[in-house]
């Protein structure tokens, strides 16, 4: 999924400290928070609890990310995986056959054996982190444009290539961006490439309600999956999180353990103000027209329905996720208080003679890379991100084009995405049986196409370059009849062909990234170098100046990073009336109908004389959460899992910028709804018994 704002910026944690206001009263279970900087003495403060250095490095090793996004936790000592049923999607669909629609109908392996490996899939485990930015910041000192691009990813590359110790298959090593350059810190992951589907129930319980109450509570969804990581064949050893079967109570101290993905909190209003007016516009049209046109496609018939449904939830996902972006940007409330906290920021920066970046303040040169951001960010998406070339077969052309170039420099003259620590990800994905859809892919990229042409204009030199006289539905046909990128093993191949033999490849996938390959390199240069470099510097300085005033006692905005945030189980007030903080059995039976997206299958039908009704389903708690941390488990104080983020409210979408206690609330699924299910609607004894046992 496309992200519309970056990670450069200042916060509302960090504007706090500056103006002398106490974080932790005015917000006080705020925070996404680093497993090597704990906010202990508040936890103690607050809840007269403090975790052990044994809580802490298990809750960290038994807690994981899905390489293209989501949480996820072990719950057994065999590699037992718990996740969302949504963050799984794409495994169940790529599995599913005609005769076998896993997606929809749900999956259950009763043994080892009839477990299934998902294509592509990767599983990181943190297992440690190491502070580098007395490295990076040596590296970096007094570089600026490409030439401190050049240094950043050098000395990047050097520290993972280390990390790895000549084992990037075991292991994955990131050098990761906190504070927006205040802080560089080294992740070391554990990577688990085999990991394989063990159960998820049905669709209609796992996204009960449908688009209509996502993000909506009160919720009745069963928004999980298991998985199993497995090493040379064998279920892996793996540290893991005892499963709560009773679930938690309202008021219970709950942690959650997992990887948001973004977060805008600590971004200047310059940033803000080009997200509101130029970056989310562009998103929202784009996938408004995406959604449109799947719609339609998924009207043809029941396999077309079938073929697009994943994508269809992520759009949809994404757009209400926008439109509340949006509002949130467009509150004048908001932006009022932005506008004096910066002012008060830009105050105290120059009563502290803040040092200039190239003689302009800091704030200047913000502006002047926000400029030159906006002239090129259009031709950026659709030809750098490939906005423009919608579709999975395009994607592997792209990966094997720039490949060739990328992958014989050397790795410390690489882009950062394609240092050789990266490359095991990469070729699982190019070598992943999973299934592609020719009908879908020529919609997808001859709309694509289209937008490309609305939004540069037909004059654009590479539109005319691309199009060549044809209709965006006559190059995609003729693309995609004419390639065989569908096919792992010719895509493997491709990938290990010297580059004289891809140029001169006739596949016409491969020619179109060929020429394309040029225009947006020029323009990724541009980003990197004119953008993207001195808008971290800015950040560093800033970063600086708030650590030597009040030290580091923030969390950082969210990376897509392994974090700990903790709450309260707690409803709240929507309109003078109080939400209670679970929902249950009874209510999801009251709640449904004969139509979806409130239709129940007949197993549901059937086990409902047989279940509790006053089982607890879903609950809400306090927990400060964003996309990404689908799949992290809830946790008590003894570190057991009692619930599975899988949502928050429409309220906590604007917690990408700013968190609101008295309303951002994160939703997940009771562990008891969970074991209740599991025993008597899917009836799964050994994966109950394993839960249970924690081992098989």
């Amino acid at each position: 999924m496309m992200k519309t704002t970056r990670n450069y910026s200042y916060g509302m944690a960090a504007f706090a400290l500056i103006m002398g206001w106490p974080i932790f009263s005015a917000w006080a279970e705020e925070g996404m928070w680093t497993m090597d900087h704990l906010p202990l003495a508040e936890l103690k403060k607050q809840y007269n609890f403090v975790p052990s250095a044994e809580w802490i490095n298990r809750v960290t090793k038994a807690s994981a990310r899905l390489a293209r996004g989501c949480s996820a936790s072990f719950v057994s000592e065999n590699g037992l995986v718990m996740t969302n049923h949504h963050c799984a999607n794409e495994c169940l669909q790529q599995l599913s056959t005609k005769q076998e629609n896993y997606f929809t109908k749900g999956f259950s392996a009763e043994s080892l054996s009839e477990e299934k490996q998902c294509p592509a899939m990767e599983l990181d485990r943190l297992d440690k982190i190491t502070d580098v930015t007395p490295q990076v910041k040596e590296a970096t000192s007094g570089k600026k444009g490409r030439e401190y691009t050049q240094s950043l990813n050098k000395i990047k590359s050097t520290l993972e290539k280390e990390c790895v110790t000549g084992d990037p298959i075991q292991w994955r090593c990131d050098v990761v961006t906190l504070y927006h350059g205040g802080k560089f810190s080294l992740y070391r992951y554990k990577r688990y490439q085999d990991v394989r589907l063990v159960m998820a129930p049905d669709q209609n319980i796992a996204f009960f309600g449908g688009d209509e109450d996502n993000f909506n509570f009160p919720r009745y969804d069963l928004d999980v999956t298991f998985l199993r990581a497995y090493e040379n064949g064998k279920p892996a050893k793996t540290e893991y999180l005892p499963f709560n079967a009773n679930g938690p109570k309202a008021g219970d101290l709950v942690f959650t353990s997992g990887n948001p993905g973004h977060t805008s909190r600590q971004n200047l209003l310059s940033e803000l103000l080009f997200s509101r007016n130029t970056l989310i516009p562009f998103v929202l049209d784009y996938y408004a027209t995406l959604d449109g046109a799947l719609w339609q496609y998924a009207r043809q018939g029941q396999p077309q329905k079938e073929e697009a449904q994943e994508k269809i939830f992520l759009v949809q996902n994404s757009l209400k996720v926008y439109r509340n972006f949006l509002q949130t940007l467009n509150d004048p409330s908001f932006i009022a208080r932005k506008q004096k906290e910066e002012a008060t920021l830009q105050s105290w920066a120059q009563n502290n003679k803040t040092p200039d970046l190239d003689g302009d303040t800091l704030w200047a040169v913000m502006d002047r890379s926000l400029a030159t951001e906006k002239n090129i960010i259009f031709p950026y998406l659709m030809f750098e991100k490939n906005l423009g070339f919608a579709g999975n077969l395009y994607q592997y052309a792209n990966l094997i084009v720039r490949g060739k170039q990328e992958r014989f420099k050397p790795d410390s003259e690489r882009l950062v995405e394609w240092h050789e620590a990266r490359i095991p990800e990469i070729k699982a994905l190019l070598a992943a049986q999973a299934p592609v859809y020719k009908a879908l892919e020529k919609m997808e990229l001859a709309l694509s196409l289209t937008k490309m042409r609305q939004v540069l204009g037909v004059d654009h030199k590479m539109v005319k370059v691309i199009l060549k006289g044809k209709t965006p539905s006559e190059l995609a046909d003729q693309l995609v009849e004419g390639t065989h990128l569908e096919d792992p093993q010719y895509r493997l191949r491709l990938w290990e062909q010297g580059e004289k033999a891809l140029s001169s490849s006739s596949d016409p996938m491969i020619a179109l990234a060929l020429k394309i390959e040029p225009y947006a390199r020029s323009l990724r240069k541009e980003m990197d170098d004119q953008v993207m470099a001195p808008q971290q510097q800015v950040h560093q300085q800033l970063s600086g100046l708030i650590f030597a005033r009040e030290g580091e006692n923030i969390y950082p905005d969210a990376t897509f990073t392994q974090r700990l945030s903790y709450g309260t189980v707690k409803g709240w007030k929507e309109n003078g009336a109080e939400i209670s903080p679970f929902t249950n059995f009874a209510g999801l039976y009251e709640r449904a109908e004969e139509r979806p997206p409130f239709e129940l299958t007949a197993a549901w039908k059937a086990a409902r004389s047989r279940l509790n009704l006053a089982v607890p389903f879903d609950f809400v708690s306090t927990n400060d959460i964003i996309g990404g941390n689908s799949g992290s488990p809830v946790i008590d104080r003894e570190g057991q899992v009692v619930g599975l983020i899988f949502d928050g409210n429409l309220h906590s979408i604007g917690g990408d910028y700013y968190f609101d206690l008295q309303n951002n609330r994160a939703i997940a699924v009771d562990t008891a709804a969970i074991m209740q299910s599991l025993q008597k609607v899917y009836n799964t004894p050994k994966l109950v018994d394993e839960l249970q046992k924690g081992k098989r």
